[in-house]
């Protein structure tokens, strides 16, 4: 097992990307929160790996809620040494003017000050430890942006930059931070990225971008922050690792 003692927390865990996480992060042995803004899908996930998973209900981008999230995986299973910070949030595809200051801000606040947040929550406690890993989860859109995502794009290049510049800061203290930039995926959000309905035509335009000719899957993403959680990428920190099909080629 390639997780096997790890504990791990996983936001944004109650569908898509996350539910694969953890549940895979489960398979290999680790002990899993399942932290969702949404309850009942973390607690949903959580039932389906059993006793090896914790659902927390918790909005990442307030700080109690985070600090909750910490303290109810360390009573439940102990010391946090894995984070994979993967709640995301996008405006609709549109013209950039036509965004408005909420959503703008919900982009920023879910998809950049949520990682701030659980950094100061986690961090400390690695240090002592003098072991950590982070994965943030990014985006191609901050390596090469789509029209009429803009903010989102410059939310997702903060993830970008931000993970590179932690994993320098933090890698005396043995706690290395990676991003991953998957493709546009197969989930929830998928109809708000493409600013269209999803059909299968409309999907067709979009994986007509990605050189392997499909979106990204759950399972994708899954598998490659396993690796860069595991002891297999133990000299690798720093790396933003496209997850794309060839899309940033």
């Amino acid at each position: 097992m390639r997780l096997k003692g790890r504990i791990a927390i996983v936001t944004g865990a109650g569908s898509g990307f996350g539910e694969a996480i953890a549940k895979l992060f489960a398979q290999e042995g680790a002990k899993v929160c399942v932290a969702d803004l949404n309850g009942q899908a973390a607690e949903r996930v959580a039932g389906e790996i059993g006793q090896d998973a914790l659902a927390v209900q918790g909005d990442v981008t307030k700080r109690a809620d985070v600090d909750r999230m910490v303290a109810e995986t360390e009573r439940a299973f102990g010391a946090i040494d894995t984070v994979i910070n993967n709640a995301g949030y996008t405006h609709k595809n549109q013209p950039m003017l036509d965004v408005d200051e909420t959503d703008f801000d919900r982009v920023f606040d879910v998809n950049v000050k949520s990682i701030y947040l659980m950094t100061m929550a986690v961090v400390p406690k690695m240090r002592e430890r003098g072991f950590g890993v982070i994965v943030n989860v990014g985006s191609t859109a901050g390596v090469r942006p789509r029209p009429g995502l803009t903010w989102y794009n410059a939310s997702k290049g903060a993830v970008n930059l931000l993970s590179q510049s932690m994993a320098v800061e933090l890698a005396p203290d043995g706690i290395r931070v990676n991003a991953l930039a998957p493709v546009m995926g197969e989930t929830g959000l998928l109809e708000s990225f493409m600013g269209l309905p999803d059909t299968p035509d409309n999907r067709k335009k979009f994986e007509a971008s990605v050189p392997m000719g499909r979106l990204s899957r759950p399972a994708d993403i899954a598998k490659a922050t396993l690796y860069l959680a595991s002891d297999e990428a133990d000299f690798i920190t720093g790396t933003v690792l496209p997850v794309d099909g060839g899309r940033c080629v």
